[in-house]
């Protein structure tokens, strides 16, 4: 083993790629209004018009953040880091 493994048994994980997930919101719709949906319907979220969206690594909440265009890509800059993964980070 390499002496930078010996000194930071963790130091591999930094390369791990983890699944990105941003949600615009939540709601909830009855079985029997999800079977009439068609193009053009519109569901209701619980979050108002605005409001960051979540960020979430590996199914996890780290942050939130607001939708930004950066060349032409669709992107999101973080405006919050989630509390758990404040006080994780932090330890």
């Amino acid at each position: 083993m390499t002496s930078s493994v010996l000194s930071d048994p963790f130091a591999r994980l930094g390369d791990i790629v983890c699944p990105v997930s941003v949600v615009l919101g939540t709601g909830s719709i009855s079985v029997r209004r999800c079977l009439t949906l068609d193009r053009g319907s519109v569901i209701p979220l619980f979050q108002s018009a605005g409001d960051d969206l979540q960020v979430l690594v590996g199914g996890v909440l780290v942050a939130r953040g607001e939708v930004v265009i950066v060349e032409e890509m669709t992107a999101v800059r973080v405006t919050e880091i989630a509390a758990s993964a404040a006080i994780e980070a932090a330890a």
